[in-house]
């Protein structure tokens, strides 16, 4: 049964470049920030000290599990 929140279409990719920009982290005030900051309540992102969105190990897995799953 499915019990994650859903995830927008412009969330799922907000949280596909968050694995694209690596350690290197997305900074704030982007056309996305809206979708980062649920990603960071939902676990799936955090913020450094210098405020640049990072993805979470809870964002890896989802990612791997919504964003690239195999259609099928």
């Amino acid at each position: 049964m499915w019990n994650e929140p859903y995830l927008e279409t412009c969330c799922r990719s907000a949280l596909h470049r968050l694995t694209l920009v690596g350690p290197h982290g997305r900074p704030p005030g982007l056309a996305d920030q809206p979708c980062l900051e649920r990603l960071k309540t939902m676990g799936l992102a955090t913020t450094g000290p210098d405020g640049r969105y990072a993805i979470t190990p809870a964002g890896r897995t989802r990612h791997g599990s919504e964003v690239l799953r195999k259609a099928g």
